[in-house]
């Protein structure tokens, strides 16, 4: 009788034990769920803005055509890719699209005197913020999340509910990981 008690009271604490972790793996897997829309919330935000900033432009530098073109384009296949990889890289070359439109505003001073063009460029910076902010807070959850699942005992639950890693969303685009280069003219 001693030992049916001691051995269910070991049942009963290795239930609890495997209900505590895979609870912990699910509230990181929620977090990480609720993160990732934080980021489609900011994304939307930035496509949103893309069109009104692409119209601005068409009136000062209309002629520049292939450099709207393709910010409308990289707008379009960043909307339709899923997944952090793929979003990753579909956002590094929307970022490179916008650079150009950006700088197309030095070609033009008039365009920069506008104030609706100053108006969405300062827009997009804020949102650009966001989205980072965003990025590093996903991240980090993935990080959580992924460093969970490979410890053990966690990896044995992890595995047997089949919670899975994520993936980071990274920037993957050299350019984007190097400082940029600062110039003030005269010799180099």
């Amino acid at each position: 009788m001693v030992i049916l008690v001691a051995l269910l009271v070991i049942v009963v604490l290795v239930v609890i034990f495997v209900i505590g972790i895979y609870n912990g793996l699910v509230r990181l897997r929620v977090q990480c769920d609720n993160a990732w829309s934080d980021i489609d919330v900011q994304l939307k935000r930035r496509y949103d803005l893309i069109p009104n900033l692409v119209e601005t432009v068409k009136g000062y530098a209309g002629h520049e055509k292939s450099t709207l073109e393709g910010v409308v384009a990289a707008r379009n296949q960043a909307m339709s890719t899923q997944g952090p990889a793929a979003k990753a890289d579909a956002e590094n070359v929307l970022t490179s699209a916008l650079r150009q439109v950006f700088a197309l505003a030095e070609a033009y001073p008039q365009l920069r005197a506008v104030e609706s063009f100053t108006q969405l460029q300062n827009t997009l910076n804020q949102v650009e913020d966001s989205i980072q902010n965003a990025r590093r807070y996903y991240n980090a959850v993935v990080r959580d999340l992924n460093t969970k699942i490979v410890q053990f005992p966690s990896s044995v639950i992890a595995g047997m509910f089949n919670i899975t890693a994520r993936q980071f969303f990274e920037v993957s685009a050299p350019a984007e990981r190097d400082a940029p280069k600062v110039s003030f003219g005269g010799a180099s």
